[in-house]
């Protein structure tokens, strides 16, 4: 008797949505870095659970917002070459190679097996532009790249996992073009009240020099400042409706979300 496999839900959306004849991302290997991530621990069983619960509703809610709200709200010109650092399941790349200025993302993270195993399944399902898309191992404390490269430098959640942020900042500036901005979002700040949270956290604090209620906004723009790049803070508040003035009113307060965005001085 013939086997029948059945067919879950995730499955029929991923086969759903994948292109047809499409050119897939390239992956460069790169020897000599670690397969574990600078980014702390891995989570247990029930940790990844919880996790692909929060990044689902993230992906159905807050990742198509992020690119929209940065070139509308911040003024950011996403365009030429493009280079993501600490780039994980890069979806941030996903989202960028579908524009039509962008002309090349290069994805960038320390964990092999992330961008091996699950960029391509974001790709697929986030429909990127792949043929846009190099997968490439790199630390990013010495980002292997020559000076004045790259038009444009993003990041998720990348600074607070920096040892020494001014230094990757200051390698950020060298890879950019004169005029090139570097976007980083989803970077944890302290906020002036601290709410105490009964929920675990899923995956274990994340090694760097960051203290561990994150930095300070003035923190910030005093790494900016020292690694010569213009910082333009912009709040960043994605929700709607009667929620969107509550957050305005409160972020900063009990919680601090912003979009920094860096800009090496030069005309492009």
């Amino acid at each position: 008797m013939r086997e029948v496999r059945r067919c879950t839900p995730e499955r029929r959306l991923l086969n759903s949505e994948r292109p047809v004849n499409t050119p897939e991302s390239r992956y460069i290997e790169k020897p000599g870095l670690p397969a574990r991530s600078l980014g702390g621990a891995e989570a247990g069983p029930d940790a990844r659970v919880e996790l692909e619960t929060d990044w689902r509703r993230d992906w159905q809610e807050d990742f198509p917002r992020y690119i929209p709200y940065l070139r509308q709200k911040c003024g950011v010109e996403f365009r030429g070459r493009v280079l993501e650092i600490g780039a994980g399941a890069a979806w941030l790349s996903a989202e960028l190679s579908k524009l039509p200025k962008v002309v090349e993302v290069i994805a960038t993270d320390a964990s092999p097996r992330r961008l091996k195993q699950h960029a391509p399944k974001i790709f697929k399902l986030l429909k990127a532009h792949e043929a846009k898309i190099t997968r490439r191992p790199a630390d990013f404390r010495e980002l292997d790249f020559p000076k004045s490269h790259f038009d444009c430098v993003v990041c998720v959640g990348g600074l607070r996992r920096a040892v020494n942020v001014v230094h990757l900042l200051r390698e950020v500036r060298r890879v950019l073009k004169p005029g090139g901005q570097f976007v980083a979002i989803r970077e944890p700040v302290r906020p002036l009240v601290k709410l105490e949270s009964r929920k675990k956290p899923a995956v274990a604090p994340v090694a760097s020099g960051a203290p561990a209620r994150g930095y300070t906004l003035a923190d910030y723009e005093e790494f900016f400042a020292l690694a010569g790049l213009d910082l333009q803070v912009k709040r960043v508040n994605l929700s709607s409706g009667f929620k969107y003035y509550f957050d305005e009113m409160v972020n900063g307060l009990t919680h601090a979300r912003y979009a920094f965005v860096g800009t090496k001085r030069g005309k492009a």
